[in-house]
């Protein structure tokens, strides 16, 4: 167990010295090519620190934090862009560091959060709230640790489906709760009510997992739609732009699964972000041909959609993560996890049955 902690505080220190080094010395380079230079060396350190974890999940989520996002973000500091250029963070030390290291998205000043979010006024309030949220994720993962192996495999999958949608939801929206309360920022909802999707398009673009559309959008999106304007034209530019996004999203993927399996890419998942780019391609293609003459009543394209993305995880994004054991780790580290808990909160209780004795 002290090796554990002081592992995971090697790294965690590790990450906080890097972010200081981009504050206080990469930040005094000129905008560009030697201020990117500047952040090699960062851009390489924040790659192998997942490597240095004891834990799996843990390991998971700093690669998404910090390997992804994080160096993402830094790519677009070094271009004067994105949320660590802002006034606020290039004056504060405190801010810059929680904007690059957590996956928050900072509210826009000029524009109210209903222009930002789905047009949509389906609601079902009780599941954007975080203390549901962790209540369910908790009630889930009790479930699959006892009955993992007694669940149909397809009841298996479809139960892995929700914990990935709630543990995501959960870190990203704990991420922005404890950035609110203690930095004091306004921020945006880390997702907007997936599962009321109409659409692939809605789904990916609007609705699920915004941190991460956003960075997509900034870094890969935009730069790939300008250079395409010019060979393709301004009307066709947008759509090989979606394919990189889709692209480079399975390809960090991919990377995340290596940091939990360190096994050789079996490429599924990079092939399950693709297929889903190629989609929301050919859904674009076919509203602008039909253009609005077939719309389909949102109680049948909304389960088409989760429908579509659910049976494509079945098919390629779940397999790799199940076939190299790396779910049965996990959810063993959920288990210790909770036996430590349980044992503490017991000591706690005896202790103080024997105080008032």
């Amino acid at each position: 167990m002290d090796d554990w902690v002081k592992k995971h505080i090697s790294v965690y220190s590790t990450l906080i010295l890097s972010l200081c080094y981009c504050h206080f010395i990469s930040s005094r380079f000129p905008i560009g090519f030697f201020r990117l230079i500047s952040l090699l060396p960062i851009f390489y350190l924040f790659t192998i620190l997942p490597l240095f974890l004891p834990s799996v999940f843990f390991t998971a989520v700093l690669a998404f934090f910090i390997t992804w996002l994080a160096n993402f973000k830094l790519i677009l500091f070094a271009f004067g862009q994105g949320p660590l250029s802002s006034d606020q963070s290039s004056k504060s030390l405190h801010i810059f560091i929680t904007s690059a290291a957590l996956p928050i998205r900072t509210k826009l000043k000029n524009y109210p959060s209903s222009q930002l979010q789905s047009k949509s006024t389906k609601k079902i309030p009780i599941i954007n709230n975080l203390g549901t949220e962790i209540l369910a994720s908790a009630i889930l993962i009790a479930v699959l640790v006892d009955y993992k192996d007694k669940l149909h495999p397809r009841i298996l999958l479809l139960a892995y489906c929700c914990l990935v949608f709630l543990l995501v939801d959960c870190l990203v929206a704990s991420s922005s709760f404890l950035v609110r309360a203690l930095v004091g920022l306004e921020l945006e909802p880390p997702s907007d009510e997936p599962y009321l999707s109409t659409s692939l398009q809605e789904f990916w673009g609007k609705r699920w997992n915004l941190t991460v559309t956003n960075t997509l959008r900034q870094t890969v999106y935009k730069p790939v739609r300008s250079a395409s304007a010019a060979v393709l034209g301004g009307e066709l530019a947008p759509l090989p732009a979606v394919l990189a996004a889709f692209l480079v999203s399975g390809l960090m993927h991919e990377l995340l699964f290596y940091y939990v399996t360190r096994a050789k890419p079996s490429w599924e998942m990079t092939s399950f972000f693709v297929l889903h780019g190629i989609c929301v391609v050919l859904e674009f293609g076919m509203k602008k041909a039909l253009n609005g003459r077939l719309n389909l009543p949102w109680f049948v394209s909304g389960p088409l959609t989760v429908g579509f993305v659910v049976v494509t995880s079945f098919w390629l994004f779940f397999p790799p993560l199940i076939r190299n054991g790396a779910d049965a780790v996990v959810f063993e580290e959920f288990r210790c996890f909770g036996e430590r808990v349980r044992n503490w909160m017991m000591t706690r209780v005896d202790g103080n049955v024997g105080f008032r004795q």
